[in-house]
């Protein structure tokens, strides 16, 4: 549903979404150039929407869309499965996943919004983006300074249960930072911890999505690698029992086998 209540169209309905084999167009002869120039436009257009106050789940959820498209005609093929596990979460929830790229950042909003209004958890320096900070910005995200980790957490805490209890979820990335690798042991437990204090279920998010690349001056802006598939899997959702800490290994499990599924080496879980 969108903001003001109208329905979204699903831009990606049922289960599963994989690139058509003829979505690449003559941008893949020079992607990063191409998805550079596009992109921006993208971002100006929606930013000039959210400043006027117009930008709804509907206009973030089309925007979304056209970038998965411009991702496509540069040549990025996205493999997408365990959108019905969105659905059968009742009501809002927590997503927690590993945070590869800025492409999830892109990306999620066209296939989470049009089922459940979200939100994501965001660092501060974000939101002082040109345009992009803007279009961020008007989504209500939860606010996190990156500078002091017991402030950062009692932020979540807050702004999240006050976003979930409201009925718009909760996308939360628990590692410190972007990174193309999945380490267990630097994966923390917040998302989790927010899931139960508001009484919400998680759906796991195993994300491989180093198709786009972190950039080399500006972390948020790199390169297009288009040798490389971008993975996307929703699990399915849980309640959180106890202390969390079975359903934290069970989400990290989750990011684990699916990363290794797709081709990457991951660190084992220790028992500990």
């Amino acid at each position: 549903m969108c903001d003001n209540g109208a329905a979204v169209p699903i831009p990606f309905p049922g289960d599963a979404y994989v690139t058509p084999e003829d979505a690449a167009a003559f941008e893949r002869w020079w992607p990063s150039f191409f998805f550079s120039w596009y992109v921006v436009d993208i971002i100006r257009h929606d930013a000039c929407l959210a400043s006027a106050g117009l930008y709804r789940g509907r206009e973030w959820v089309e925007g979304s869309r056209r970038t998965v498209r411009l991702l496509e005609r540069c040549g990025v093929r996205f493999h997408i499965d365990g959108m019905d596990n969105i659905d059968r979460a009742d009501g809002a929830c927590v997503f927690v996943g590993n945070h590869m790229s800025t492409l999830e950042t892109f990306v999620l909003p066209s296939l989470i919004q049009p089922r459940k209004p979200v939100t994501f958890v965001v660092k501060e320096s974000l939101l002082r983006y040109p345009w992009f900070g803007a279009v961020l910005g008007s989504r209500d995200p939860v606010v996190v300074r990156r500078l002091n980790p017991r402030e950062d957490f009692n932020a979540v805490m807050q702004g999240g249960s006050e976003r979930l209890a409201s009925g718009r979820s909760v996308i939360v990335f628990p590692q410190s930072t972007r990174t193309p690798a999945f380490d267990p042991a630097a994966f923390n437990s917040m998302g989790i911890k927010l899931a139960k204090r508001a009484g919400v279920p998680v759906i796991p998010v195993a994300l491989r999505t180093e198709a786009w690349a972190n950039g080399k001056f500006i972390k948020d802006y790199g390169g297009l690698d288009i040798s490389k598939t971008a993975f996307i899997r929703f699990g399915e959702p849980m309640r959180i029992t106890g202390a969390g800490k079975d359903e934290h290994s069970a989400v990290c499990g989750f990011i684990g086998r699916n990363l290794t599924e797709w081709g990457m080496t991951v660190p084992a879980i220790s028992a500990g």
